[in-house]
């Protein structure tokens, strides 16, 4: 039996839409993120686990790991069965790549127990498809930094779907997901279909200076680019209190505030432990609005997927 983890990530992190992710680990040694548990079988089954395991659709031809197993037979033409556990420990629809979670440690599994038919951009690509299936779109970047670790940034051309890049290691990224639900298809469907010249200019000059500034080793530039111009003016709309608690984090010394992904997960970033701290307390206190919702404390996940 292999037991495979895939980490949680922040998409897009402001600067970057669709194009940047990180992968994040609880400085706590907490699995923030979702595992896979696979065996050979003469039949196909699958079982759910885990806290958020109920959230999952019922109907095993629904079921995200039934369609990375089916993707998987189809890409390498293998005809066997496994038995696969799935621990869902990532709630749907928080901001944190819980599909991604799912995606590439299914998929990461599989290939493991079967001798690694496929390579890193084979692998990349059909989890990239199956993403498209659920948010409406194909995108990499909450699955390429799950499965590859640290800061991604997605090219998809020429044959090269995810570049990693440089990034500040001791960052620490709180993330605070309130216990409700954003769906990535809304939040998509908010944005308006067309942008004004002045803003596309303003996102290409912001996000190509963040990674000039990454690879300089510029970090308070870096910091200072890290706004979002796409997303964060419509979809903060959907986030009750995350204005607001932008604005107080910023206060206690928080040196960036953003939106995880779709959200609604929104993410910090502190140079020092005991403004991460204060940060969290005050997200912990504020920011959650249910007892299901929780804040990590983080450190940048350079590893990605892996076998524990």
């Amino acid at each position: 039996m292999i037991k495979i983890y895939a980490p949680a990530s922040i998409g897009n992190v402001s600067v970057g839409f669709d194009l940047l992710g990180v992968a994040i680990k609880p400085i706590n040694g907490t699995l923030l993120g979702d595992c896979i548990q696979i065996k050979k079988s003469d039949n196909f089954k699958i079982n759910i686990i885990g806290k958020f395991a109920n959230q999952l659709p019922k109907k095993i031809n629904q079921n995200i790991v039934w369609k990375a197993w089916k993707i998987f037979l189809k890409t390498t033409q293998k005809k066997k069965n496994v038995h696969i556990t799935l621990e869902k420990n990532m709630p749907i629809g928080s901001g944190l790549g819980s599909s991604a979670c799912s995606i590439v440690s299914s998929l990461h599994a599989m290939n493991v127990i079967f001798n690694n038919p496929l390579n890193d951009e084979q692998l990349l690509k059909i989890m990239g498809v199956l993403e498209g299936e659920i948010s409406g779109s194909i995108h990499y970047d909450n699955v390429a930094p799950s499965y590859l670790g640290g800061m991604q940034l997605i090219i998809n051309e020429m044959n090269i779907i995810s570049q990693k890049i440089p990034i500040f290691e001791h960052w620490f990224w709180v993330v605070a997901w309130p216990g409700t639900k954003v769906s990535t298809e809304k939040a998509r469907f908010i944005l308006p279909k067309t942008y004004k010249k002045k803003t596309c200019i303003q996102h290409s000059k912001f996000l190509a200076s963040f990674i000039h500034a990454t690879y300089s080793m510029q970090e308070k530039l870096a910091l200072y680019l890290l706004k979002d111009h796409i997303a964060e003016p419509y979809r903060k709309k959907l986030l009750p209190g995350f204005s607001n608690a932008k604005k107080n984090i910023i206060k206690i010394g928080a040196l960036s505030c953003g939106i995880s992904g779709s959200g609604p997960t929104l993410f910090a970033i502190c140079k020092k432990l005991n403004i991460a701290e204060k940060v969290s307390k005050w997200l912990n206190n504020n920011y959650l609005q249910n007892k299901n919702g929780f804040v990590h404390i983080c450190h940048l996940d350079t590893k990605g997927s892996r076998i524990i």
